[in-house]
């Protein structure tokens, strides 16, 4: 750039286009006022006589002023003057500025690869030269510079959810404990376990893969412990309960960092082929322990009402044991109130006895047999 700027100087100022002026080529030297240049060339119209004479000196323009202060002043920038009398990039003052550029490069990298900011809900897994090393805790910490230490952030609060069996595919039938088989769907919560995210980083390879396998596989686990019923009704909190507590094992064994929260289960149904079907069997199932109930309902009403009349007798057998004459009479006079006041009686005239006239039927039969009363009639007034 300082060469280029150099030359575009002299040809302004001190030379043309066709090499005239000191030092040009030519063997010829090209001094005088009214010779040829070097090479039997016609003179340059920007040459200038040696003597000052024939000719007068040609006046620079403003504008070309200020373009040479403003090269002038560009290549100062550039330490393209240097002390002696010599010029090159780089230089300023006869020192070279190349050392201090890279040691403020150094120094900048040094410092945007060795101080890291760990976030509250992150852990920072450190490796040097592509090995463990450390995890960092939420804060800033420090490490070697980059390429010989590397930092990778994992958010370890976060709560992650892998659905498991969403589209219908055949990988969604599971069989039961009693020979069924139930078209299944669920989600899976997880997140990376504190204090383990450098197992989470480099003992698994595909963590959403095998979590999802190891999910599918609990899961038909679980489900050969429970009937077709259970499974697509109250079975499925204690099923979800088991597959979550199975999964956390496997995951542990093979040190995934991993901590399972919950298995959801969302779909739970027979297989589409007999889903109709299915549903016609329920339906008659839940009928049948409807009636079921019905009748336990009603054993357990005659039950109570005859263990309640046992007691009642055993409390009349205590009092006959004490007075059986008096109890037994007591009970004859019961009975035979419970039983005429329900019914018509007619008594006998007896010897010695006034005789009983029935007046509640009288009046009862004299009641129907009575014409109805005539309306009274109002005489019109004339």
């Amino acid at each position: 750039m300082t060469g280029w700027i150099a030359a575009r100087r002299a040809m302004l100022i001190e030379g043309g286009p066709w090499g005239g002026g000191k030092g040009s080529g030519g063997s010829g030297g090209g001094d005088s006022g009214g010779g040829s240049g070097g090479g039997g060339k016609p003179p340059s119209p920007w040459d200038q006589p040696a003597g000052g004479g024939g000719r007068k000196p040609r006046r620079v323009p403003q504008s070309q002023a200020a373009l040479d202060q403003l090269f002038e002043k560009l290549r100062d920038a550039f330490g393209g003057r240097g002390g002696g009398g010599g010029s090159g990039f780089g230089r300023s003052g006869g020192r070279a500025i190349w050392p201090y550029v890279a040691l403020a490069f150094i120094g900048i990298w040094v410092l945007m690869t060795s101080v890291h900011r760990i976030g509250p809900q992150e852990q920072g897994v450190v490796t040097v030269f592509g090995k463990y090393w450390s995890t960092m805790s939420p804060g800033v910490n420090f490490t070697f510079p980059a390429p010989i230490s590397r930092v990778q952030k994992l958010d370890v609060q976060a709560i992650r959810t892998l659905p498991i069996g969403q589209g219908g595919n055949e990988n969604n039938l599971v069989l039961t404990g009693d020979q069924n088989i139930v078209d299944l769907a669920y989600s899976v919560r997880w997140k990376i376990k504190p204090g383990a995210a450098e197992q989470f980083l480099f003992q698994i390879a595909e963590p959403e893969k095998t979590i999802s396998e190891v999910a599918e596989s609990a899961m038909r686990a679980g489900l050969a412990n429970f009937t077709l019923i259970q499974a697509i009704g109250p079975g499925r909190t204690e099923i979800e309960q088991r597959v979550a507590i199975t999964m956390q094992g496997i995951l542990d064994d093979y040190k995934a960092g991993v901590e399972i929260q919950g298995i959801a289960i969302s779909q739970a149904d027979p297989p589409a082929a007999v889903n109709d079907a299915f549903k016609e069997v329920t339906a008659s199932q839940q009928e049948v322990e409807s009636n079921l109930n019905d009748a336990r309902t009603y054993a357990q009403q005659i039950t109570a009402k005859a263990q309640g009349d046992a007691a009642a007798f055993d409390k009349v057998y205590e009092q006959y044991a004490l007075a059986p004459e008096v109890t037994r009479r007591r009970m004859y006079y019961d009975t035979m109130e419970r039983v005429l006041s329900k019914v018509d009686k007619t008594i006998i005239e007896a010897p010695g006895v006034t005789p009983y006239l029935a007046l509640p039927e009288l009046r009862k039969r004299a009641a129907e047999q009575a014409p109805a009363a005539p309306a009274p009639t109002v005489a019109a007034q004339p």
